[in-house]
């Protein structure tokens, strides 16, 4: 059965009801579940989870039946699900549910290597099937704001700073995986081009893997963008500036505030403005895209290729930055990144 034909049923007025499942209980997973029992039209068949305690507390967040295991929920009948698993169990989970026929939006990464997120990819579109990837950051209301205002612009250079205390629960990555494709996919989407030239710096300070990182990045059109991320501040800060031939935008996607510098003078004025921010819940709008692109057939809001693109791009940072200095290594912890 194709998504288009899946969705040809789904969109005559009344659509019937869109039997969805959360795979994973974690944080995102429990708040997939929350989100996704509140949207009108959809059935939250069930979350699955091999962790009691992770049930439970799906359970009581959301209000919905758990499962052990995939075959549980399977067998209840899902239309879609979203895979919130760790990153290494995407392929695994993601393969198993599009060759039962299911519509698939997996977490960022993608998963775990480019290979698998291509075998994801081909598996989806062989089968006709929609499968979206969660970079839930381009349904930020800032996001959003910024990418309208720089709309037709000329863009010069892309600064994102991503910065936060280290996290409590322990990943099997660090910041480039974790935290800075995040980035590298608003990069691709705001200037809508490739990435083409990486000069990463990265570093292990307390971590493991790497817990600081200055990328550096040319995209096919000229842009020059910036990312600095690190698991070393003792603060959350995520900022976006945009300088175009003719506006500099700042955003700040934690208090969501965009603005606007324009009308650049020869003596150095310009004139400023703040931008209208909308209040959406970005998962609950990444959710809702999800399951119109089930509904419709149409192309998700991020699609497989693209969600393989920002890891590609994120695998070759942390491929190809120099190794630490020999003092740097007699100060921390072993480094596997580089």
């Amino acid at each position: 059965m194709s998504s288009k034909g899946h969705g040809s049923q789904l969109t005559q007025a009344p659509a019937r009801t869109l039997r969805v499942g959360v795979i994973g209980a974690g944080v995102m997973g429990s708040n997939h579940a929350r989100v996704l029992s509140g949207l009108p039209g959809i059935s939250l068949v069930g979350v699955v989870d091999p962790l009691p305690a992770h049930r439970t507390r799906a359970s009581e967040l959301a209000n919905c039946r758990t499962f052990a295991g995939l075959d549980e929920l399977v067998a209840e009948g899902v239309d879609a699900v979203t895979v919130a698993a760790p990153t290494h169990l995407h392929h695994e989970i993601a393969l198993a549910c599009i060759a039962r026929n299911i519509h698939v939006m997996v977490e960022k990464p993608i998963a775990s290597s480019v290979e698998e997120g291509r075998e994801i990819v081909t598996a989806a579109s062989r089968a006709g099937l929609t499968l979206m990837v969660g970079h839930v950051e381009r349904f930020n209301p800032a996001v959003a704001a910024i990418k309208k205002a720089i709309a037709g612009e000329d863009i010069l250079s892309i600064a994102i700073t991503r910065v936060g205390p280290f996290p409590p629960r322990m990943s099997n990555v660090g910041v480039v995986i974790d935290l800075a494709v995040h980035d590298i996919d608003l990069i691709r989407w705001f200037t809508e081009s490739d990435i083409v030239e990486v000069q990463p710096q990265l570093s292990s300070a307390v971590a493991e893997r790497e817990d600081i990182a200055l990328l550096q990045f040319r995209t096919a059109s000229g842009v020059l963008a910036h990312i600095n991320t690190n698991w070393l501040t003792p603060f959350k800060a995520r900022n976006v500036t945009v300088a175009t031939r003719g506006k500099y935008i700042m955003g700040d996607l934690l208090t969501r505030q965009v603005t606007e510098c324009f009308g650049f003078k020869p003596d150095g004025s310009y004139s400023m403005r703040h931008l209208p921010v909308g209040h959406d819940e970005p998962l609950r709008a990444e959710l809702i895209a999800f399951t119109q692109a089930v509904r419709t057939g149409a192309a998700p809001a991020v699609t497989g290729d693209e969600g393989v693109a920002s890891l590609e791009i994120a695998t070759r940072c942390l491929e190809t930055s120099p190794k630490p200095a020999a003092s740097s290594v007699q100060k921390g912890p072993r480094r596997v990144a580089g």
